[in-house]
């Protein structure tokens, strides 16, 4: 379940870090974000011999009125015989979903600090005087927010912001592509690692006692909804409609790097053998994208944008393993 807090947070560790962005100049908060029916990016060809693997390159957050349909997509899926998904953590809770469900109180507790504490006791002043406009800003007055663990506060921050710049954290790209898949009868591979709680009770007990070093999380939150809003609007409208270069050209720092750092040094997932999630999940895909190169003569995959850019990303990967690999025109 999407709530699960262990699951939820980790479901993320696959690695999204990029280089820091320029400041953006003032003519940038001007930026209208696009509408309509949108191509979004061309695709990247990663092959060997006679067999291909197209990749498309997804982004978060995308244009909240924009509505994505790829020809070229399409066109490519209809030919596939198999279509590769982004990795993922799957929680198995121990007495499965009704189990899930009884959890729900505990797990909505663990989302607050420790022995009643307010983001004002555990915050630095400094960051605390920055949190406050943004948070009246873009979440108003309610204080319950303040209860809340910092790498929780920052999630919320940063989806009401998104929101409020015309911008949508899911952007449906994964879930048109499996629609596209079904339509066509191709065959879906969705690998992942499962995690399995056997005692999920007194994990999340022990969680919500624990201390996350979570500042880093929020800081850099606010850090970036503080500069980055007119370059995320519009990092969003070059996806949109295609603009590699520019794409290239808007690197950012994601702060849910530091937010997944956090929950990955935190002792309860430590003990738990979930410290080198994301190490396991780029080694999961990379070994399902190269199965899937051997065993079809056309396949298609969906990564986060930043994985195929990167040049220490998964498609940088393939290509040092002697695939060949080609850009979008």
């Amino acid at each position: 379940m999407r709530t699960l807090l262990l699951g939820c947070l980790l479901s993320s560790a696959v690695a999204h870090a990029e280089a820091p962005a320029p400041d953006a100049p003032a003519a940038l908060l001007e930026t209208v974000v696009v509408s309509g029916v949108q191509p979004g990016p061309g695709l990247w060809k990663v092959s060997k011999d006679d067999h291909v693997l197209w990749v498309l390159g997804t982004l978060s957050p995308l244009p909240k009125r924009m509505s994505w349909e790829s020809r070229e997509v399409d066109g490519v899926i209809a030919q596939a015989q198999r279509v590769l998904l982004t990795p993922r953590v799957d929680v198995d809770v121990a007495g499965g979903a009704l189990a899930g469900v009884f959890l729900l109180p505990s797990l909505l507790k663990a989302r607050n600090n420790p022995d009643k504490q307010t983001l004002s006791d555990v915050l630095p002043a400094d960051l605390y005087a920055r949190w406050q406009p943004l948070k009246r800003k873009y979440i108003g007055r309610s204080d319950s927010v303040e209860k809340r663990r910092p790498i929780f506060a920052a999630q919320e921050l940063y989806e009401e912001a998104t929101d409020a710049a015309g911008l949508r954290i899911d952007g449906k790209v994964s879930e048109t592509v499996e629609k596209l898949a079904k339509k066509h009868d191709v065959a879906l591979d969705r690998p992942s690692i499962k995690v399995r709680l056997a005692e999920p009770r007194d994990a999340l007990r022990e969680f919500a006692k624990s201390s996350l070093d979570d500042i880093d999380c929020l800081r850099k939150t606010v850090e970036r909804l503080e500069t980055d809003l007119p370059a995320m609007q519009l990092r969003a409208n070059a996806w949109a409609v295609g603009d590699i270069e520019a794409l290239r050209g808007l690197p950012f720092v994601d702060q849910n790097q530091a937010c997944r750092d956090a929950m990955l040094r935190n002792s309860i997932v430590q003990e738990r053998g979930m410290g080198d999630l994301r190490e396991r999940l780029a080694r999961t895909w990379l070994d399902a994208a190269e199965a899937t190169l051997r065993d079809n003569a056309v396949s298609f995959a969906v990564l986060p944008i930043s994985l195929v850019l990167n040049p220490d990303g998964y498609v940088a990967t393939l290509q040092a393993r002697g695939y060949a690999v080609e850009a979008p025109q």
